[in-house]
C-alpha cells in the first residue's frame, strides 16, 4: 500500500514531481522527468499489459498511459533472481513473495532439519501463495508471531487440544483459524469451547459444594445442551449464557452467606437479594426458571425480570438525511456503507448483517438484489453502489485467512465473519445502530402489514407486531391530542 502523502513543500522542494505535480523530494529521474518518492513507489507496483503486449510491471509513462521499461526508457530493476518474474523487489534482488517463502520455510522447519509437520506444511503453503505477500511478511516477522510459530514447529503433532494448552492469545487463535481453513485441523465451534473453559473456571467461584453441583448441572443441561443443538453458537448466545451464569453464581453465593440452600429459598430471600443489588440481578430469573423446571425450588417463586429502559430511535427525517449523506460520502468504506444501508433502510440487526454470505446477494450488470427474509429485494441506485464495489474487490481476499470464504463481511480471524461488535463500533462514528434500526422498523410498520414486513426482512411476526403496536400507539396519542385541541374553547 502506498504511504499516505504528506503535504508538499515548495520552499523545501522547488521542483514539482513530473507525475503528481506536488512538491516532494525527487527520488529518481526518468524520461518523463523528476519523480517523487510516492510516485516512485507507485510506479514499482503498477502492473498490467503495455501497448506493446508486454505483461508485468509498467513503471513508465507514455502520455498518460502506463508503459513497460522498454517502451518508456525507464531504468528500474524489477527482475527477481528467485522466481524470475517482474515484481517489486524486497531485498537481495528478490521479490516480496520469494522473501516470504524463504522466511516461512525458515520459521516452520524444526530445529533438527526434519520436514515440518503436515499441519504446518499446510499453513506454509497457504502463506507462500498469498497474493499480498507484503502483508504476510509483515505479520510473520512480528516477534510474538515468530516465537509462536517456532514453538509449533517443535511439535510433532498439532491438535486443538495441544493448542489449548498454549497460553491464550490472538496469535494462537489466528493460527488455529489458518489450520482449520486449510484443512489441517477439523472445524469446531470455538465459542462453545470458550464457554466450556470459562464455565469450568466460574464454578470455582462458588462457595458451597452443593451449590457448585447445582450450577454444574445448570451449565451442562441448559446452556451447553442448547449450544450443542445449534449449528453455530452466536456471539449473542455466548455472552447471554455467561451473564446468566455470572448472576446465578452471585445469587447462590449470597444464599450461602445467609446459611441457606437453594432448595430452602423463599420469596423473601429473593426480594431482599434483588433489592440490595443492581437491576441486572433480575437476569437470575433465567436460572430460577430452570430450577423450577427441575423441581429444585417452589414453582411460585419469582424475581422482578430485568428490563431495559426505552431505547431511543432515530426519527424519519434523521434517517433520510443519513441515507442521503452515506450514499455519496467518500469518508466511509464500501463495506460499512453497505451495512449502513441495511440498517437505515431495512431495519436489519448488525448480528444478522455480519452473517450474510454471497449466496444472499446477487450482483448483475442490470441489478443488485439481496435476500433478507424469504423475499429477494432489489437495491436501487445509489444503494447498490457499495455492493457492486464489494463484489468487485472483496476484503481480505489477498491473504491466507479466507481462501474459500463466502462471507460478505469477512473478519480478521481466518474463515470468520466480522464481529457484530466491531461493525457496531465502526458505524458509531456516524449513528447508533440500535437507534437507527428501531427508527426504521417504527416507520416501516406504518407502511405495510406486519406479515409482509416480517417475511421480507426476516423478522418474526411477533417482533414486527410489537413495533406496529408501538407505532400505532404513538399515532393514537397524536389523534387524541389533535382531537382535544379541536375541542378546546377558543
Amino acid at each position: 500500500m502506498t504511504r499516505p502523502r504528506k503535504a508538499g513543500d515548495p520552499a523545501k522542494w522547488p521542483e514539482a514531481c513530473a507525475r503528481c505535480a506536488e512538491h516532494h523530494k525527487v527520488a529518481v529521474r526518468w524520461p518523463d522527468g523528476g519523480i517523487c518518492g510516492y510516485c516512485y513507489q507507485q510506479a514499482k507496483r503498477t502492473r498490467g499489459t503495455c501497448a506493446c503486449g508486454h505483461e508485468g510491471v509498467l513503471p513508465g509513462r507514455i502520455d498518460t498511459l502506463p508503459a513497460c521499461r522498454k517502451c518508456s526508457g525507464v531504468r528500474l530493476n524489477v527482475d527477481c533472481i528467485g522466481c524470475g518474474t517482474e515484481d517489486e523487489l524486497h531485498s537481495g534482488n528478490r521479490c516480496w513473495s520469494c522473501i516470504l517463502a524463504m522466511t516461512v520455510d525458515r520459521l516452520l522447519s524444526p530445529a533438527d532439519n526434519q520436514p515440518p509437520s503436515p499441519a504446518l506444511q499446510a499453513i506454509g503453503t497457504a502463506l507462500k501463495s498469498m497474493k499480498r505477500a507484503n502483508s504476510g511478511l509483515t505479520w510473520i516477522q512480528q516477534p510474538h508471531v515468530t516465537e509462536f510459530l517456532q514453538q509449533l514447529a517443535a511439535e510433532p503433532v498439532i491438535t486443538h487440544a495441544r493448542l489449548d494448552e498454549l497460553p491464550a492469545s490472538r496469535t494462537r487463535e489466528y493460527v488455529r483459524g489458518l489450520l482449520v481453513e486449510h484443512n489441517a485441523l477439523p472445524r469446531r465451534d470455538e465459542l462453545s469451547t470458550r464457554f466450556t473453559a470459562w464455565a469450568d473456571q466460574a464454578l470455582e467461584r462458588i462457595a458451597s459444594q452443593n451449590h457448585r453441583d447445582i450450577m454444574r448441572r445448570y451449565i451442562r443441561w441448559h446452556h451447553q445442551r442448547r449450544m450443542n443443538q445449534m449449528d453455530e453458537v452466536t456471539q449473542g448466545t455466548f455472552l447471554r449464557a455467561k451473564q446468566a451464569v455470572t448472576v446465578a453464581i452471585e445469587l447462590l453465593n449470597w444464599l450461602t452467606a445467609q446459611d441457606t440452600e437453594l432448595t430452602e429459598v423463599n420469596q423473601a430471600h429473593l426480594e431482599r437479594w434483588q433489592a440490595e443489588g443492581p437491576t441486572t440481578r433480575g437476569i437470575a430469573s433465567r436460572f430460577l426458571d430452570w430450577a423450577i423446571r427441575t423441581n429444585l425450588i417452589d414453582p411460585s417463586l419469582r424475581l422482578q425480570p430485568h428490563r431495559r429502559g426505552t431505547s431511543p430511535r432515530l426519527d424519519a427525517a434523521a434517517q433520510t438525511e443519513l441515507v442521503t449523506t452515506l450514499s455519496h460520502t467518500a469518508d466511509m468504506n464500501p463495506r460499512n456503507r453497505a451495512a449502513a444501508s441495511l440498517i437505515l433502510v431495512f431495519g436489519q440487526q448488525v448480528s444478522d448483517i455480519v452473517q450474510l454470505t454471497w449466496e444472499n446477494v446477487t450482483v448483475t450488470e442490470e441489478l443488485v438484489t439481496i435476500t433478507l427474509g424469504t423475499v429477494e429485494i432489489a437495491l436501487t441506485p445509489p444503494l447498490d453502489e457499495p455492493w457492486r464495489e464489494l463484489a468487485a474487490t472483496p476484503t481480505h481476499h489477498q491473504t491466507a485467512a479466507h481462501p474459500r470464504s463466502n462471507w460478505v463481511f469477512r473478519g480478521g480471524l481466518p474463515g470468520r465473519h466480522l464481529q457484530a461488535s466491531t461493525l457496531t463500533e465502526q458505524l458509531s462514528a456516524w449513528f447508533s445502530s440500535r437507534a437507527a434500526r428501531l427508527g426504521t422498523l417504527h416507520e416501516l410498520t406504518k407502511l405495510a402489514p406486519v406479515a409482509i414486513i416480517a417475511e421480507a426482512l426476516g423478522y418474526s411476526p411477533a417482533t414486527i407486531d410489537r413495533h406496529a403496536i408501538d407505532s400505532s400507539a404513538n399515532y393514537a396519542q397524536y389523534i387524541a391530542s389533535a382531537a382535544a385541541t379541536r375541542k378546546a374553547p377558543r
